[in-house]
Order: C-alpha cells, then structure tokens, then sequence
C-alpha cells in the first residue's frame, strides 16, 4: 500500500530556491502553498519587485503568503490551515518556533555548505574566498539555533580552480534539488535516522558587506584571486584606483594570476594595448572583466580601446 503523499509548504526567496522548487513541481509533489519575503521597491522608481520564488510560484498558480512578522496572528492561522505535513526551508530567514515547530513531520532547510562548515548567510561566498577544493550540501532539521540542527543527508562537490560563485551556486542548486527530492522521500518512507553535527569549532559565512568585498592588494596573489571569484557576479570584488592624478572605483569580475617574483610595489597597474595587471606581493593579477564606475561591465581589451592609465597607476586602499 502507498503512502500518502506529503502536504508541504516551501519557504524560500532567491533563485536558488527556485530551482528547488521546480524540482519539487517536476516529481509530483504536493505543494500545498509557498511563503517568501514581502515585495521590495527597487530601483530609481521604486517598483515593487518580486521575489523569484514569488514570480514562479504564481506561475505554477500556487498559494503565495509573504509576511512581514513570522509571529503575526493572522499569518499563523493562514499558515496552519494549509495543514501541511512537513515544511522546506531554502534561502529564506531565520524562523520562529511556532512555525518552524507547526507540521508533524518537521521542517528541514536545506544550507549550501557540508555542515557543521559555513553556517550563515553566504556559504558560498566564504567556501571559494577561503580556497576550499570541495563543498555541498546538506538538508538537517531546523532547531531554535542558525543552521545547527539534525543532519538528514548530505552530497559532497569538487570546487574547481576557475569556479566562481555564480558557477559553484548552480552547480550547488542542481545538486541541492536532488537532495531535497532524496530528503523528501526518506521523510515519507518514515524509516530514516538522523545525526547531531560534528561538536567542532564551525566555519562561518556571515553576511557580505560593501567594505567585505574591498581588495586588500598586500594580501597574496591566490588570496586575491579567490577572493574575486568568491565575489562573482554577486556581490563583487571591488577596488579605488589612482590615476591621472584622481580617485576612481574599478570593480572585478574576473581576473587570473601570474605567480612570479617582481620587484613592482604592491598595488601598482601596468598595462599596454591588451592586458592590465595589478602587482601583488608573489606575482600578478591580471584583470580580464572589469566595470569602472559610470561605465558598463566589459572585457578588459575592450576598456582598453579607450581608457588610459597612467605610467604611475596604481591600486588605493
């Protein structure tokens, strides 16, 4: 005799979610209804924009909820008459007791890391930044801690050396759909156990700040080029730069580097006709995509055909 199948509502906002969700949709699941954050006014006219889970959730004609307070009276009673067996949790904030406690079967997150490594806000980030070779994912039950619960099922990824945060995040995100399905159907089978995580010191991923993604050009060339790819596209690497005598801001998107002994001082930009390198203290960074401020994102040759640095150009920080 077969199971039931599962009432579920999923909480989530980003794209990474997104691609969970679909998942979900694609193997049948009973998706009873969907919660994501509140609409947001976003550019020079302040339109309302919606969240990705949003846009696609509507497109799939499901029940959409976006509170702004998790505790609030009548979003609780709107949550609990979708009587839902079990809720997923991806990318989406951090959730009180009553709602993460409310289904019988619980409430799982699945975290883009191999926990108890890089509990936060972007563990993506942190794991290309710090120059990990390998990461995953991990579904665990939600407890009244940030991303310390019961561990249901984890897969493991290689992190490959020209991998940036918007390649790793899809690769994370199809791996992560599979784990959910997995988690999903371990759940509804009723025959699973679970595992506390590991007690040591964890590595944290804390949330990214304009003045996190300013390049310290006295660290070393890998730091620095890790640094870029754990920043790309989102939220970006950035620097000041010096020349002509004025200030300007330069963000990189994507560089690659030169390990080799150089007597240049740290920070200074060279360049000629095709290529544009900042010394560092063990070699060069050369910067392959770049966007300088006022301007659009281009390749480097391309900046090239029309901006010149001068002789003594060189990075400020």
């Amino acid at each position: 005799m077969s199971k039931k199948p599962l009432r579920i509502v999923f909480m989530g906002t980003p794209d990474f979610a997104v691609g969970i969700l679909t998942n979900l949709i694609a193997n049948n699941f009973m998706i009873v209804g969907v919660i994501t954050a509140p609409d947001k006014p976003a550019g020079r006219g302040k339109k309302l924009r919606v969240s990705a889970v949003k846009e696609y959730a509507l497109s799939q004609e499901l029940p959409v909820l976006q509170p702004k307070n998790l505790k609030n009276k009548d979003f609780l009673k709107e949550l609990e008459s979708l009587k839902a067996d079990l809720q997923i949790i991806v990318a989406f904030r951090m959730l009180p007791k009553v709602v993460w406690n409310m289904p019988p079967n619980g409430t799982f997150n699945l975290h883009a890391s191999l926990l108890p490594a890089y509990r936060g806000a972007a563990p993506i980030n942190w794991a290309i930044i710090n120059g990990e070779k390998e990461t995953g994912v991990t579904t665990f039950f939600i407890d009244d801690k940030i991303d310390t619960g019961e561990i249901l099922l984890q897969e493991k990824i290689a992190i490959e050396q020209d991998d940036s945060v918007g390649t790793l995040h899809d690769k994370l995100m199809s791996l992560g759909a599979e784990l959910v399905v997995k988690t999903v159907d371990l759940i509804t089978s009723e025959n699973y156990t679970t595992k506390k995580q590991p007690e040591i010191a964890p590595t944290n991923a804390p949330k990214l700040f304009k003045e996190t993604c300013q390049i310290n050009w006295d660290a070393d060339a890998v730091s620095i080029y890790n640094k870029i790819r754990g920043l790309s596209p989102y939220p970006v690497a950035w620097s000041y730069f010096i020349s002509n005598e004025e200030t300007h801001t330069i963000k990189i998107y994507r560089s690659h580097i030169e390990l080799t002994d150089h007597d240049n001082e740290n920070g200074k930009l060279i360049s000629d006709k095709k290529s544009l390198k900042v010394a560092v203290k063990n070699g060069y960074i050369y910067l392959d995509e770049v966007q300088l401020s006022g301007k659009r994102k281009m390749e480097v040759k391309s900046l090239l055909n029309g901006y010149r640095f001068s002789l003594n150009a060189k990075m400020s920080w």
